[in-house]
């Protein structure tokens, strides 16, 4: 069975470009965002890893670390660490997991169902990670996940939206409607009742019974 909300995330240790990683320790108080690459050296994910780069000024301002995994050596992803900066024109100052093993991608139940393993001659279409993402909060417990098939990219915008909406919600009674940024209404949650909500939180936008927006304390 693959990874649930709330799981637990798997702890790990590895290397990386930026040396041996003890995954549970490097999150620290923070977030953190796990996605994973078929391999390097292509070009769906060499855009990707460049929107990462690109976007690194905005998960610190989150508090929120960001780690790539794919399945070739350190050395591998040193190299193709010059050809992602050269295509976001930024540094990619984010560590990439050595997952020759595949052990990272197979705890986080990241391989296709049709996988398999030939002795030699592997490309990204036998032992590919599907492009998967997880948001894992502070507490180590996984708040969201996401996967898309090998051949799309990702929209890390709606990534960095999400996260937003895990660390607007996470542990207080609110949830986030339909296409919501920062700065508009979120939902109260039905565990808290119309007048204890109204007292908190001032006027509320009632549009049904169960459908009440607040302003978002923060």
């Amino acid at each position: 069975m693959g990874l649930r909300i709330n799981d637990i995330a798997p702890d790990f240790t590895a290397d990386s470009t930026e040396g041996r990683i003890e995954f549970h320790k490097w999150i620290g108080d923070g977030y953190a965002i796990l996605f994973s690459h078929p391999r390097d050296f292509t070009p769906v994910c060499t855009t990707e890893f460049g929107a990462v780069a690109q976007l690194a000024e905005e998960f610190e301002k989150r508090n929120t670390k960001v780690i790539g995994v794919s399945v070739d050596s350190v050395e591998d992803h040193l190299k193709w660490k010059r050809d992602i900066e050269a295509f976001a024109g930024a540094p990619a100052n984010f560590p990439i997991i050595d997952d020759t093993s595949l052990s990272v991608s197979k705890a986080y139940d990241m391989l296709p169902a049709d996988f398999y393993l030939p002795t030699e001659g592997r490309t990204p279409a036998n032992s590919a990670t599907v492009r998967s993402v997880f948001i894992i909060g502070p507490d180590k417990k996984v708040r969201l996940t996401m996967t898309y098939p090998m051949s799309i990219g990702r929209n890390f915008a709606e990534i960095l939206r999400a996260l937003d909406a895990v660390r607007a919600t996470d542990g207080v009674p609110f949830a986030t409607p339909a296409n919501w940024v920062p700065g508009q209404d979120v939902i109260v949650a039905l565990s808290v009742p119309t007048d204890e909500a109204k007292a908190k939180y001032g006027d509320l936008d009632i549009r049904l019974p169960y459908l009440r927006y607040a302003r978002h304390p923060g």
